[in-house]
This record gives structure tokens, C-alpha cells and sequence, in this order.
């Protein structure tokens, strides 16, 4: 059910959502439109501050810190935790009004919020932000999917090492996983996301061959990082992603995280030299911005996520 309390943002006409979006920055102009996934960065453009978009480019939202996997190196907190869907789609709305792109909707596992379809159904009709998802895919059946079509512009489905590693690492049936993935592509274009650990950068060549296969458009590589007694990325493991990503051809689209990825990791980024917060933030399950996923402090939400994003940009720490 949509929330009566907010005012939401007018509805683009087909011809606008046609065009796409534009966002203004200190790197140009930036047009994106969210039904193909096609960027288009005017950086010729000299944008005048004042004129600059006041939100971070794409937010990443945890839903809940709910989830029935145990990875180990999973960085959402380990407590109770569920954001209000309200509050959220209020958010979503001004965000969607100050120059955001995209919303990445996580957790735990987003769809265990109870409010998870409603969420999504709100920002793509009400709003022009791209919404996209974070998802072991377990419990994406073809009852959700045949649901969430038309909801969700992209899905990032986790899928750390192959087969027996898979199971190890998350505990759950690699044949089911497949099965899963299935229908993870019939509801919009997806990728995956793996942890790069001792465990996975050996599979490598043989990950980025199943994910040719399956279908998948994007393979996002996520250095391990420290977590809860885990040290993170070892420097040989990291030394040898970085020689893969050199020297590999994958033959799907590679995109790297930030967090891990090393001075002589090949990567394109247009937006180079952005300050935190401009490209991206983070918001955790109990509504705290955060730079990052990772970051361990920040500033609570409340009802505006631009005053709380300048706030942390000026350095006040809650």
C-alpha cells in the first residue's frame, strides 16, 4: 500500500521517460535513462555549482538485516533491523527530486522485508529513479518474479565460487541456486556479484564462463573486506585478482568495487576524483547514512537524506 503522508513525484510522461534523466554535477552533464541502462556523460560541460545535483548519484539502501544465510563475510549487522516502508518512499521521493539516479535496495535479503514488493512497485511508477536489488535469489520463486516485473531495472544476484565451493561458502545447493537464477532472467536484466577470497579467485576463468552462460550482463568482482575478526582481501589473493582483471577476457562486462581494488587494477571511471557522498551513500537497516557499506560511522536519516547527507559531508558525526 502507498503512503498518504507524502507528497510523490509527478509522473514522467512516456516521451520523458523516453529521453531519460538528467543529473548535473562537477563532471557535467550525465543523462541517464533507467529502461536500457544507457550513461551518457557530458563532460565537456562546464556546470556552474550552484546548479550542481544535491544527491549522491545512486543510494544503496538496506531494507532489513534479515537474512537466512550466514556468510561469513557478510558485512550487515548481525541485529534486528527493518526500515520503515513509508520512510523509505519518502526518501525515495526526494531523492528522485534532488538529482539521484538510482536506488540499489539490500539488506540482508531485501525481499524478506514484508513490504519488499510495494517498495519497488512505488519507485518505478512514482518516481524516474532506476531501481535495482541485491539477492541471494533463494527465495525468488516464479510467483515473486511474475511480481516484481516491471518493479526492478536490474538484480544483482550473489553468487560466491561454484558449485562445491558455492555450497561451502553459502550453505545452500548450487543446483537450486541455478534454478533460481532461472528465473532471476525473466524478470529484468541481471549480474552477479562474487567475493574475492582464497576461496573464489581460482574459479575466476571458470565464474565468468558461467556467467557468459547464464546470461548475465555484469560480473562485479567484491574484494573481500574485513569484517568481524575476518582480515579481508590477503595481499597474494589480491595481486592475483588484479593480474585476472589485466590479463583475462572474460567475455561479459567486469566492474570492480571500489573497496579493495588497487593502484594497478585497470579501471574506467568517468566520474574520477568525485568526493565521498557525491557518487554514492549508503543507508543501513536502522536508517543511519553511511559513505559506504563499510563505513562504520555516519548521521540517522530521519525525514530528509539530503540534510543528513550534508551533515556528514560537513563532518557531523552523530
Amino acid at each position: 500500500m502507498l503512503p498518504t503522508n507524502v507528497r510523490p513525484a509527478l509522473k514522467p510522461t512516456d516521451s520523458e521517460a523516453k529521453r531519460g534523466k538528467v543529473r548535473l554535477s562537477r563532471a557535467g552533464a550525465h543523462w541517464f535513462n533507467r529502461d536500457t541502462g544507457l550513461n551518457i556523460l557530458l563532460d565537456g560541460i562546464a556546470i556552474p555549482a550552484e546548479r550542481w545535483s544535491r544527491a549522491p548519484r545512486y543510494v544503496s539502501i538496506a531494507l532489513t538485516n534479515a537474512c537466512e544465510l550466514r556468510c561469513r563475510f557478510c558485512y550487515a549487522p548481525k541485529v534486528p533491523g527493518r526500515l520503515d516502508a513509508n520512510l523509505v518512499l519518502s526518501w525515495l521521493y526526494e531523492l528522485d527530486a534532488t538529482g539521484c539516479l538510482g536506488v540499489g535496495f539490500g539488506g540482508g535479503e531485501p525481499t524478506a522485508h514484508p513490504q519488499f514488493l510495494s517498495i519497488c512497485a512505488a519507485a518505478a511508477e512514482r518516481t524516474n529513479l532506476a531501481v535495482t536489488m541485491t539477492t541471494h535469489g533463494h527465495r525468488i520463486d516464479a510467483k515473486l518474479a511474475a511480481a516484481m516485473q516491471g518493479c526492478v531495472h536490474f538484480i544483482r544476484v550473489s553468487m560466491d565460487g561454484l558449485g562445491a565451493t558455492y555450497e561451502r561458502v553459502r550453505g545452500r545447493s548450487f543446483v537450486a541456486f541455478q534454478r533460481h537464477l532461472e528465473i532471476v532472467a525473466t524478470i529484468a536484466p541481471f549480474g552477479l556479484n562474487v567475493v574475492i577470497n582464497h576461496d573464489t579467485v581460482g574459479e575466476l576463468d571458470a565464474i565468468a564462463s558461467f556467467a557468459r552462460s547464464a546470461g548475465a550482463s555484469e560480473l562485479l568482482l567484491l574484494p573481500e573486506q574485513p569484517v568481524r575478526g575476518r582480515p579481508g582481501i590477503s595481499k597474494a589473493v589480491l595481486d592475483q585478482l588484479t593480474e585476472w582483471v589485466s590479463t583475462a577476457s572474460p567475455g561479459v562486462r567486469l566492474a570492480i568495487s571500489r573497496a579493495g581494488a588497487t593502484d594497478g587494477m585497470p579501471l574506467a571511471d568517468p566520474f574520477g576524483g568525485e568526493p565521498p557522498l557525491e557518487g554514492h551513500a549508503h543507508i543501513d537497516a536502522l536508517g543511519i547514512l553511511k559513505a559506504h557499506a563499510f563505513a562504520s560511522e555516519g548521521v540517522p536519516v530521519g525525514k530528509s537524506v539530503i540534510e543528513a547527507t550534508d551533515q556528514l559531508r560537513a563532518g557531523r558525526i552523530a
